[in-house]
């Protein structure tokens, strides 16, 4: 089971599936069911910007690629981790994911990681794009 961030990620990835709603709109919808009471964790930007930074590269699944704003840092991550994922070497934990991508310990992880593999996990990302 995803945690809460991952969970809006799939929550978000699979209304793409079945409708043309803009991806950060899925996101804002996603997030108000999950945290109806807390503006700050729907407004965290770690797992917003990872989410859209896959679907701007056209990497999660039912999403096309385009232009949706979304923050280079955690795009960068998210992507960098769906591509050691795809490499398939080893089983990867979200904590080891984050060092990888970043190979700073002392860059703080924020929810990028959590939005990748519950969506990698889920068959949601488009493996070879």
């Amino acid at each position: 089971m995803a945690n809460r961030y991952g969970e809006a990620a799939l929550m978000a990835a699979r209304e793409g599936l079945a409708s043309s709603t803009h991806p950060a709109a899925r996101w804002e919808s996603a997030l108000e069911k999950l945290y109806p009471t807390s503006p700050a964790a729907r407004k965290k930007g770690g797992p917003r910007g990872a989410f859209l930074g896959l679907c701007e590269e056209g990497l999660v699944k039912g999403t096309a690629a385009g232009r949706y704003k979304a923050p280079q840092d955690s795009k960068r991550y998210a992507v960098q981790a769906v591509a050691l994922l795809a490499e398939g070497a080893q089983s990867w934990s979200t904590g080891a994911l984050w060092r990888a991508v970043t190979n700073d310990p002392e860059k703080t992880h924020n929810g990028q990681m959590d939005i990748v593999l519950a969506l990698w996990k889920n068959d949601l990302i488009v493996r070879n794009p």
